[in-house]
């Protein structure tokens, strides 16, 4: 069994975990978190559930508890059909198809939906939420496939399989092996949840999916966001512009908090070059608006990110099913809490905040590759001719940049009805996210090959040097990937280079020179 005597306890009450606390979850390995129940939330929960049980020894129809589902809710089930109900409901919304979302993902949609849970409103038997979270503990990933949601009435595809884990009937992944969940179950010395009346319908009914989406989005962005200022910086010293345009005077007449903070970055990375110094009177007034105004795109860049952490964490901390259980009142109470639109509106707005991180980077990288304007030699390589140089890698870069450009058409405009329209108007939430984590990739992608470029810039101007900061990032770079001397295969510099932009270890070797960036 898993020792989690050193693990970091999480006692969740519903309202109290941080998009930080999501991304540290999902990527956590058995053994090094425990995420419990606080008794004052299992005392809610228990209430709820009363509630629940009192309806079904009255026989009132009420939705979701003794009535069919969604355009069959006005059908009245029978008492002793209420818990075969529930399992219906699951096996029968398993549809999913395509690609199975990834471990993270999947530990993050699991978190999601039991703090949706805890907090008390879906009459949910907490023994299954419990069951749920030791899921998460012990590392046991319900295989989900990542198609099948609409984003409305909950993302019930993809949390039914979950659901149909926690029942022991689905897959799993499970120490390296998929497997049956009842296996799993029994290896972890727990037994299978048994669903009662409402307890299926709560597993599913909720923003769950888009929402973890969502947080682990926006986690990456936020160290996305820094590297573009690192690197572009990088970039400005390769080609020998200047850093006039980055003076606060100029912000503060347009006081946007992405541009105010931008500048403040960029010029606490460039401070100390003596690259920057050495061509004052080089006739370059002014750079091209790639190099000019990365205070005021990437600034813009990050407001995106400012909203969608404002909808994110109040999604995360809230009751996203239905219907709701009022304990105080006794109220069962139908609503539309499971509706996406707010999540599905926030991710597509940040895929095009961090689309145009790329596609600035991809001007930059153009003007690295054209010794017209760089002073440097053509795809910033000796013998140009003979060799290629890094012409390709900026055409890939620049493929990049397109896709993007089509996985930034909004799937929160879209709408189709489902379930003889009842469900009339859906947010496609879980597609916005879905786009979402391509964009990122390909922005991670984008700005190694950024990197890989600005860094080989340097080359040519040795034995200056760039700022303390800078170089710091310049030495990291080429225990990775070394100077190109002649053609060789760029593929594996560039997935070194990517990799390194999805850890914190070049922004650590840079802040501690700079101290905490904006």
């Amino acid at each position: 069994m898993i020792d989690f005597s050193k693990a970091r306890v999480f006692d969740l009450n519903g309202t109290n975990i941080s998009i930080e606390d999501v991304a540290f979850i999902a990527q956590a390995k058995p053994g090094q978190i425990k995420l419990q129940i606080t008794p004052e939330s299992l005392k809610r929960m228990h209430a709820s559930r009363d509630v629940i049980m009192n309806i079904v020894k009255k026989g009132k129809p009420v939705y979701g508890i003794n009535t069919g589902f969604g355009a069959l809710a006005s059908r009245q089930i029978a008492a002793e059909d209420l818990e075969q109900l529930q399992y219906n409901l699951i096996r029968s919304h398993c549809t999913g198809v395509g690609r199975s979302f990834s471990r993270e993902i999947t530990r993050a949609i699991m978190l999601s939906r039991a703090n949706c849970l805890i907090q008390g409103y879906s009459g949910v038997t907490p023994e299954t939420i419990t069951l749920l979270l030791e899921f998460i503990n012990y590392g046991i990933h319900p295989v989900i496939p990542e198609k099948g949601s609409v984003g409305a009435s909950g993302d019930l595809a993809p949390l039914s399989h979950v659901a149909l884990a926690l029942i022991g009937e689905g897959e799993v992944e499970f120490q390296g092996k998929i497997m049956r969940s009842d296996f799993a179950i029994h290896q972890i010395e727990k037994v299978a949840a048994k669903l009662g009346p409402k307890d299926g319908l709560a597993l599913i009914n909720g923003t769950s999916v888009m929402l973890a989406l969502g947080c682990l989005a926006l986690v990456q962005a936020k160290r996305i966001v820094k590297y573009a200022d690192i690197i572009s910086c990088l970039t400005l010293d390769a080609v020998r512009g200047t850093a006039t345009a980055f003076d606060e005077r100029i912000s503060f007449l347009k006081p946007q908090p992405g541009q105010v903070d931008v500048s403040k970055n960029l010029l606490t990375l460039i401070k100390g070059s003596e690259i920057i110094f050495s061509h004052p009177e080089d006739g370059k007034v002014q750079d091209p608006y790639s190099l000019r105004c990365i205070p005021q795109v990437h600034g813009a860049c990050r407001q995106t990110l400012r909203h969608a952490e404002e909808v994110l964490i109040i999604e995360l901390n809230s009751v996203t099913d239905n219907p709701l259980v009022f304990v105080e009142t006794g109220d069962v109470i139908s609503g539309g809490n499971f509706h996406g639109e707010a999540l599905a509106l926030c991710m597509d707005y940040l895929a095009m905040g961090l689309a145009e991180i790329c596609n600035i980077a991809e001007r930059r990288v153009e003007k690295m590759m054209n010794p017209h304007f760089s002073d440097l030699p053509a795809f910033l390589v000796k013998d140009s001719g003979l060799n290629s140089g890094l012409m390709i890698a900026h055409v890939t870069m620049a493929a990049l940049a397109s896709e993007n450009k089509y996985l930034c058409h909004p799937a929160s405009v879209d709408s189709i009805p489902t379930s003889t329209d009842k469900e009339d108007h859906v947010s496609m939430g879980v597609t916005s996210g879905r786009k979402l984590h391509e964009v990122i990739e390909n922005v991670q992608h984008g700005l190694a090959i950024e990197l890989l470029c600005n860094t080989q810039g340097l080359e040519f101007l040795r034995p200056l040097k760039t700022s303390p900061a800078l170089e710091k990032v310049y030495a990291l770079v080429r225990k990775h990937v070394a100077p190109i001397e002649q053609d060789r295969t760029f593929h594996k510099d560039i997935e070194n280079l990517s990799r390194l932009i999805q850890s914190d270890e070049l922004l650590k070797e840079v802040e501690s020179v700079t101290g905490k960036l904006l």
